[in-house]
């Protein structure tokens, strides 16, 4: 049984507290940051070659040794919240970011600025699951609760969407340092209204971590992901990629075992029983690897085919930001008259539709019809799609596995949108071969598209058949 609420208890089902609400903006900020130092240092990269000396590699790595770090501790971070109590873990973990983003911005060698990444998403995987666990503990189930939802998916998406546009901003106007600087005065803020308004509760009982599953996950994840990210650069068939692939998938299957007879496991397997987490989670895992690279797509056409700048770039994508926003706030106005289910079917549905509007592009293409356009679609209906599977998941989890479970959705959206990038990129490529000119580079940017829409109606199809018509949590 759950200790104390996050926050005292509203006395209107349907209206949040002042308090509440303070809840809420500390998560959301705390997601948002997570969300946006994905993306942000993309555009900042030839910066960053030039004032560290970086290589090729490196500047790879300054993209993954975030992601790689914050996908292997995500579940180890879920379960952290439950046991030492989410408000401690969601400070230790900002605190942490916020140190990591002050190393990494004054950084002298390009070896320091890995460390100082890879410290950021292991900061970011402690934050990113106390965050919606804080949010769900501190609204009833109920119509509140899709609304705090809804935001928080608003947010998470807008500041994925915002990364391009931050980091040419700050690039162009201050310089790369500042695209990890600016984490540190946001950050304190956050961290300071944290500490004021947060109310310290965790799951009863529980008073250790499952150490030998902790590891095993962790590493498991964090190799496997290794495996993906050299995809790109050795191809699928490698040996460089085939051994970390395969070792991360046994280290994997080490961990369900050990899972499956240890008394206090880091992931109870019987929360797969649940079939609204079960079925949510393959569904964000399938979505995410489709719509986490259309940002990465969408800008690369408009930078090498259409000729913007990186700033002009992210201002162009502006539109779609706020159509995932809206998405996202419609969806819990929707999901009492839709049914979660129904709107997330339909959201993907229309996002598959984005897609498919995006493929048909040339490089002769204009901005309403090959950027804007397909843009609002996509994005529009990945906000719709984003809440209600978001609700689905937390709404079929025990008080006790709350954390766990806000683990494995963000879990699930990473890794999805990890793998899902390195082989849409394969795909690419293979239509792209070597040539750079921009007809051909546009035809692989279709392809690409292409196979993320049919990804998406897959994810469609496996809504329709898994999850359950209700919003009640069904055993699998």
């Amino acid at each position: 049984m759950a200790q104390t609420p996050s926050v005292t208890p509203t006395t209107d089902r349907t209206t949040p507290s002042v308090r509440t609400w303070a809840v809420i903006l500390a998560a959301c900020a705390g997601q948002f940051l997570v969300v946006l130092d994905i993306s942000v240092v993309n555009v900042a990269l030839p910066s960053m070659r030039n004032g560290l000396g970086l290589g090729d590699v490196g500047l790879q790595w300054v993209v993954n040794a975030y992601s790689i770090a914050f996908a292997g501790f995500l579940l180890l971070g879920g379960r952290a919240a439950d046991i030492y109590g989410r408000k401690r873990m969601f400070l230790v973990g900002l605190g942490l970011f916020t140190a990591a983003s002050l190393a990494g911005g004054l950084a002298q060698e390009g070896w320091q600025l890995l460390a100082a990444r890879a410290v950021q998403g292991l900061g970011a995987a402690v934050v990113a699951p106390a965050t919606l666990t804080l949010l769900t503990s501190a609204v009833p189930e109920g119509p509140a609760r899709a609304r705090a939802i809804g935001t928080w998916t608003a947010v998470g998406a807008g500041g994925g969407a915002a990364g391009g546009l931050v980091g040419g901003v700050l690039t162009e106007l201050l310089s790369w340092r500042w695209v990890l600087l600016i984490n540190v005065p946001v950050g304190a803020v956050v961290l300071a209204g944290a500490a004021v308004w947060l109310v310290e509760s965790r799951a009863g009982g529980r008073r250790r971590i499952d150490l030998p599953g902790a590891l095993l996950v962790t590493a498991g994840l964090a190799v496997f992901a290794y495996g993906i990210v050299q995809t790109e650069a050795e191809g699928w068939t490698a040996a460089a990629t085939l051994w970390p692939l395969t070792a991360g998938l046994a280290l994997l299957g080490v961990f369900l075992a050990v899972e499956a007879r240890t008394k206090v496991p880091l992931m109870p397997l019987k929360v797969f029983r649940v079939r609204t987490v079960s079925a949510a989670n393959a569904a964000m895992f399938g979505c995410g690897s489709a719509m986490f690279c259309m940002w990465f797509f969408m800008t690369l056409y408009a930078q090498n085919v259409l000729g913007y700048t990186p700033l002009g770039a992210g201002l162009a994508l502006i539109p779609s930001s706020l159509a995932v926003v809206l998405g996202s706030k419609l969806a819990p106005w929707l999901m009492p008259h839709t049914g979660a289910r129904n709107l997330a079917l339909t959201g993907t549905l229309v996002a598959a539709a984005g897609f498919g509007w995006q493929s048909t592009m040339g490089a002769d293409g204009t901005y309403l019809t090959a950027v804007l356009g397909p843009g609002l679609l996509m994005m529009f209906g990945g906000g719709l799609s984003g809440t209600p599977l978001a609700a689905l998941a937390t709404a079929g989890a025990a008080p006790g596995d709350a954390g766990l479970v806000s683990g494995l959705i963000n879990t699930s959206r990473t890794m999805g949108g990890a793998l899902g990038l390195a082989v849409l990129s394969t795909v690419a490529a293979s239509r792209t071969g070597s040539a750079t000119d921009a007809e051909s580079l546009t035809e692989g940017y279709a392809l690409a598209f292409r196979t993320g829409g049919l990804v998406l109606v897959g994810c469609a199809v496996l809504m329709l058949l898994w999850l359950p018509r209700g919003t009640a949590p069904d055993r699998a």
